[in-house]
Parts: C-alpha cells; sequence; structure tokens
C-alpha cells in the first residue's frame, strides 16, 4: 500500500489545519507505512529478578542515601512531574456500559452491584446527594426502586456531576475529617512532605488537557493554600499536538470521519518526552496521577521517594567522577578498568567481547559514550497480577543486553520462549521514577536522542461507530527512554496502590 502524492498533500494540509506548523509529508508516509509493516517484538533475555537487575536497598545504607536526597533536596534540585492529562472515562467504564444498557460480563455485573452497595463510603457520596437534591431528586428513593441508573446519570454524565468526562484527577479519591482529597490533592500534599528546599519552595508539573487547564489551575490554586509553610511553584504543559499520529482503518487506507476529515489521534503518553524534555529539570521524580495513598499510609511512599532519591543523587556523582576523569587527564589502564567495573557492577552495563583487547583510546572513547547518557532510578514491586509492564534484560539492536521496561504488548506472546520469561517475571512496573536530567557539566540531555523508535505500537480503537488502527510512540517509560542508564529497586509493595476503575477506592487502602 502506497500513499499517493495528493493524499499526502491532504493530509499535511488536515493536519496544517490542527497545528501551527504541520508535519513533514514524508514523516506522514512514515506513519502510514509503519501501520503496513508494523513494529518489531522486544526480544526479551530473562526477567529482572533480585540481584539480577533489581537491587535491593540494604537498611545499613539507608541513613547514607536520605543524607544524599536532604543535600539535594534542600539545594532545590528536585521537581515533581506529574501525566494528568488523561480522562476518568476508563476509571468509570463498566458504570457506562451500565448506563448505556450494553451486555455486561459476569465480572463488571458484580464490579457494577458491589459499586452501588458501597456507594454511600465513597468520598464523591455527599456531592452526589447535593446534586441530586438540587434537581428534586432523592437518592434514597433511587436506591429503595433500584433505579441505578437514574444515579448513574447524576454521576457520570452532564445531567449531574459529569465524572466521566473529567479528568481523573478531579474525581474524589480519599475522604478525610474536613472534607476529601483528589488525586491532584494528594500529590501536593505528597510533595510538601518530600521535596521542599531549604527556602520550603516544591517544585511541581501537571501536564494536563486544554479543555479542562483552568478548571485545573484553580483547583490547585485552592489546595496549595492549605500549604501555608510550603510555596509551591507549580507549573503546567500539553501534550502537542505535533505529536498527533494519523490513523487508518483495517485496510491501512487513511481513516476519514463521517464528515469526511482526516483523522489525527494523541500518540500516547510517550509523546510526552517532548513536554518532559521542556522542564528543564535537574533531578524529576516522574509518578502516575492515579496511584496516591491517603495520609495515613504516605510514610513508606515518602521514605522509599526519598531513597530512590538519594540513590540517584549517588550513583550520578560516581558517574560525574569516571566522566570527568576520563576528560580531564590521560587515564591509566588500571583507571580504566576501575571504570569499567563500576558500569558493569552497579550500572548493568555489558563490556564488548573483545574489551581486553581494545586500545586505551578505543575503550575511553567508549565508556565516555556510555556513560554520558540521563540516569533512571525506578521502583519495581513484587508482581502481584496487576496488568501492566515490568524489568526485564533485553537483547539490543547493538548486541547488548541491557534491563528495560517492557509492555507485555511489545512482546511476542505466540513466541513460547519469550512467553515464558514473561511468565517468569518477579516484580511489576508501578510507574515510580527519579530522573537525572543534566550531564557532568550541568548541561541538559537532548531526551530525543535516547529513545528506541522501533518500540512504538499500534493499537485497535474507533470512532464513529467504525475500528480503526492507531500508532502510539515509544512509551515514556519504555522505549522513550531505552537507551538511559537504568537502576531498577526494590520498594515495597504498600507504595503502590493505583485506581484504575473506581471500585479499587473501596480497597482498604483508600478507605479512611
Amino acid at each position: 500500500m502506497m500513499v499517493t502524492e495528493n493524499e499526502l498533500r491532504e493530509i499535511e494540509n488536515g493536519f496544517i489545519d490542527i497545528i501551527d506548523d504541520g508535519i513533514s509529508a514524508s514523516a506522514l508516509a512514515e506513519q502510514i507505512e509503519r501501520f503496513k509493516t508494523g513494529f518489531p517484538a522486544t526480544s526479551l533475555e530473562r526477567a529482572c529478578t533480585l540481584n539480577d537487575g533489581i537491587y535491593s536497598i540494604q537498611s545499613d545504607e539507608k541513613d547514607e542515601l536520605l543524607g544524599h536526597f536532604e543535600e539535594a533536596a534542600d539545594g532545590g534540585r528536585f521537581t515533581k512531574f506529574v501525566p494528568a492529562s488523561g480522562a476518568a472515562t476508563r476509571m468509570f467504564k463498566h458504570l457506562l456500559a451500565r448506563l448505556n444498557g450494553e451486555e455486561l460480563s459476569e465480572k463488571d455485573t458484580d464490579m457494577v452491584q458491589t459499586f452501588m452497595d458501597l456507594l454511600p463510603i465513597m468520598p464523591f457520596y455527599g456531592d452526589l446527594q447535593d446534586v441530586m437534591n438540587k434537581a428534586g431528586v432523592s437518592i434514597d428513593e433511587a436506591y429503595a426502586s433500584n433505579d441505578y441508573n437514574l444515579i448513574l446519570k447524576y454521576l457520570l454524565t452532564e445531567q449531574g456531576l459529569n465524572y466521566a468526562s473529567k479528568p481523573k484527577g478531579l474525581i474524589p479519591f480519599h475522604s478525610y475529617e474536613n472534607g476529601y482529597r483528589t488525586p491532584f490533592e494528594e500529590h501536593v500534599a505528597e510533595a510538601a512532605a518530600h521535596i521542599k528546599d531549604r527556602m520550603g519552595r516544591a517544585r511541581l508539573h501537571f501536564t494536563v488537557s486544554p479543555a479542562h487547564e483552568q478548571e485545573i489551575r484553580e483547583h490547585i490554586e485552592e489546595a496549595v493554600a492549605k500549604y501555608p509553610e510550603c510555596r509551591f511553584e507549580v507549573t503546567f504543559s500539553k501534550q502537542s499536538r505535533k505529536t498527533d499520529t494519523v490513523a487508518v482503518d483495517m485496510d491501512n487506507e487513511v481513516f476519514r470521519t463521517d464528515d469526511g476529515k482526516i483523522l489525527f489521534r494523541p500518540a500516547g503518553h510517550g509523546a510526552l518526552l517532548d513536554n518532559l524534555h521542556k522542564l528543564r529539570g535537574d533531578l524529576v521524580y516522574l509518578k502516575n496521577i492515579d496511584n496516591v495513598m491517603p495520609d495515613r499510609l504516605k510514610g513508606a511512599t515518602i521514605e522509599y521517594k526519598k531513597l530512590l532519591g538519594g540513590l540517584l543523587v549517588r550513583i550520578q556523582a560516581q558517574i560525574f567522577e569516571c566522566l570527568n576523569m576520563l576528560e580531564n587527564h590521560h587515564c591509566s589502564e588500571f583507571e580504566v578498568a576501575a571504570v569499567a567495573i563500576f558500569a558493569v557492577s552497579h550500572l548493568s552495563m555489558q563490556m564488548p567481547a573483545n574489551f581486553a583487547q581494545m586500545s586505551l583510546e578505543d575503550k575511553v572513547d567508549m565508556l565516555r559514550v556510555r556513560l554520558s547518557k540521563p540516569v533512571r532510578v525506578c521502583g519495581m514491586v513484587k508482581n502481584e497480577g496487576e496488568p501492566g509492564g515490568g524489568p526485564f534484560w533485553v537483547n539490543g539492536p547493538d548486541g547488548f543486553v541491557t534491563p528495560q521496561i517492557v509492555e507485555k504488548s511489545q512482546v511476542d506472546m505466540d513466541d513460547s520462549v519469550q512467553a515464558g520469561i514473561v511468565r517468569k517475571a518477579t516484580h511489576f512496573n508501578p510507574v515510580d521514577l527519579v530522573c537525572g536530567m543534566r550531564n557532568h557539566r550541568g548541561e541538559w540531555y537532548a531526551l530525543k536522542n535516547f529513545t528506541d523508535p522501533e518500540t512504538g505500537f499500534i493499537s485497535s480503537k474507533s470512532k464513529d461507530g467504525r475500528k480503526l488502527k492507531a500508532m502510539e510512540l515509544p512509551g515514556l517509560w519504555n522505549g522513550s527512554m531505552a537507551d538511559w542508564i537504568t537502576i531498577f529497586v526494590e520498594v515495597p509493595l504498600s507504595t503502590f496502590s493505583p485506581v484504575k476503575t473506581v471500585n479499587d477506592l473501596l480497597k482498604e487502602d483508600h478507605r479512611n
């Protein structure tokens, strides 16, 4: 399937209608051809496990790591980056299906019933009562007559709270004596507890959807006002429309909406790499909007946030020392060997099979290139069946095996060997990262230079009742960070309690 010149011109013009500068015809042609060829499956070598790709912080080193963290925090080096542009639609998927009269699976039927049975303990129940009362509708009478659809209508649609169309970060998650908190408010509370500098400043950045930006700004302004002892510097960004990708139908023809327009779609969270780069941060924590704990359970989360940050500071200082030594004087064979041993034992790097036979100059050049990369320290929890990616040793195109975060969708599960490796995984990626964004000279890395473009993926979606194929860029913590120096660290399961469906709010972790 080849795209005609006229069609490319039309696609390019259509994209210019959406964004300021448009996108090149050649880039669009590459996208459309990629739908035909697909992306290669990731080649797993083995799962990362404790002491084989996953580091365990020992009790006797905690004080040292906390010291490194506190020094960096006092100096204002940390920022928190939270992707928060996602809508809550998926969170209410089973309830929307019930409201729309769709046929439900047995599991979804049970989830709907559980939700309705326990709705009164949800943090937003009072708001639901209020909006129904204002409309002259009694929630008690609706319950008595089993009119669940009436309740769901006021919960999910414009007739009431309209939660199905709100950003996930604005949905009440946790109840407190003086009200409730949303995920945005919990991230503010978490930041106040662990990244304040010596001047009392805490820096946060949220990626938001344009349609809800003003509402979110006002909400966070109210949230930070509750912490007068902390001076928050909160910034926002939106996912660039320039990263959108064209959609195709199931025959790889350009997809057109019912009104004849060419459809472009957001390219997944991998598109946020540009937002992360433009943040111009030094040490940046990255965490999903929906993985938040109430105050009573924040202890372990805060402790391990600090430990991960301290470990990054220590590792980064060691890398910088090595680079300064490699660059600033004539190294001896012994010094170069020491750097290589550090890279292998502390950074999970492989050296070439002929490393011993390489000239001293070639060894120095190779080590400088391998060490001159952004660094990330990633928390990993024990795998208890949550859907999502995990830590694996991956065979790279350069012949080296490196630690990577890999989603199941990237693996050829029809290959019995590869599927067997996935099944042996012991740990899960909770998206709990801290990233070193600068080099040893204090300059910001160009993050786009450290991605693996072959790790994007194609998914099936629908529009106007018709199926389509959508293309997503390499995930932000997957292929977009594939060429970073990566350290995996085991963190307690108690630091991870995401809310993927509204029923997750009924778990003990989220109930006060």
